[in-house]
């Protein structure tokens, strides 16, 4: 197909993590490795909450969702970051790629508004305990939730369109081990003007009012927290934050780094290895942050192998006792 002088492009060319062929293989056994990690986690996480009856709480409750989105979130970036490890022809179609940018953009779009909303949750648990159960009931949770994502579907859905209306000709080599939006932009022959200001103000309207919601709440939490008289009640209120603090420090600093951070000051290497800290590296941490430094979490989750191991001897036992049975009546006359 031609368009002037220029061929349209039908599909990108990833570049990938590295051009040295000698880190394919080792590269891809870690990042798989990674990955593999990521679903057991995550996926252990959504299950624990699911099925212990203690942690059916506004907390874990967007707990559970974050583990589902980082669930997603690596899903969405692994299996093709996977595949050009390994494979010499490292195309992607350019509907593909616009699937893939979409459901990333879903995915980071819902994190952080995911994060603020658990950090009010927070402010609600610890400065207005007395009203936590009416203003944190299971109909508010459920409508904020899906507030999230409608707002996450309906932003990044205007953000990959304002994209992909573009042409794009001569160069489709994308720079990156996925379909990174500036990436993309870059490889636009098209005036990208507008799409560089819708970009800006959903990076504004998601990192940065999202983290400002996170600071005051904080702020009030830790203003509170100081009143607090008895040593142990002011350890208690800094640990049940101690996680989400740490989530938000992984996820939204990287972002603001990737987000705000000069592109002249940095080169393509460090913007890869820094993406690859909320591409991989958060979904990855943030189930062994909860799992790691929540005492709620480890007890559900002592009292699930124990569960599993009384079963599991219950189960051994009945084989024993049938097996013993069968070979007493065959040895009878």
């Amino acid at each position: 197909m031609e368009e002037g002088n220029h061929s349209v492009v039908t599909e990108f060319i990833l570049s990938g993590l590295t051009d040295h062929p000698e880190l394919q293989v080792p590269l891809f056994v870690l990042f798989l490795l990674i990955y593999v990690t990521t679903l057991i986690c995550n996926g252990g996480m959504i299950l624990l909450i699911t099925i212990d009856p203690q942690l059916h709480t506004p907390m874990y409750f967007f707990l559970r969702t974050l583990s589902f989105c980082d669930l997603c979130c690596s899903t969405v970036i692994a299996p093709k970051m996977l595949q050009t490890f390994l494979a010499e022809k490292k195309s992607i179609s350019y509907m593909a790629c616009a699937v893939q940018m979409y459901c990333f953009l879903v995915c980071v779009d819902v994190e952080c508004l995911l994060l603020a909303v658990m950090a009010y949750d927070r402010y609600v648990a610890i400065c207005n305990p007395l009203l936590y159960t009416v203003t944190m009931s299971r109909q508010r949770c459920d409508l904020l939730v899906a507030g999230v994502c409608a707002v996450g579907l309906v932003d990044t859905l205007i953000l990959t369109c304002c994209t992909f209306r573009l042409s794009f000709c001569s160069s489709n080599i994308i720079r990156h081990f996925y379909c990174e939006l500036p990436s993309v932009l870059g490889l636009s022959c098209s005036d990208t003007h507008f799409s560089e200001i819708v970009m800006f103000a959903s990076t504004c309207y998601t990192v940065v009012l999202t983290s400002v919601i996170i600071l005051l709440s904080y702020v009030l939490i830790i203003s509170t927290i100081l009143r607090i008289r008895s040593a142990e009640g002011r350890h208690k209120a800094f640990s049940t934050c101690a996680c989400h603090l740490t989530a938000v420090v992984i996820f939204q600093g990287t972002g603001i780094f990737m987000s705000f951070w000069p592109t002249s000051s940095y080169s393509m290497d460090t913007d890869k290895i820094a993406s690859l800290f909320y591409t991989l590296g958060s979904p990855m941490l943030n189930p062994l942050i909860y799992s790691l430094r929540n005492r709620e979490v480890k007890d559900a989750l002592r009292k699930a192998m124990n569960k599993l191991r009384t079963n599991s001897s219950i189960f051994s036992s009945k084989c024993w006792l049938s097996d013993g049975e069968w070979k007493q009546g065959n040895s009878s006359p």
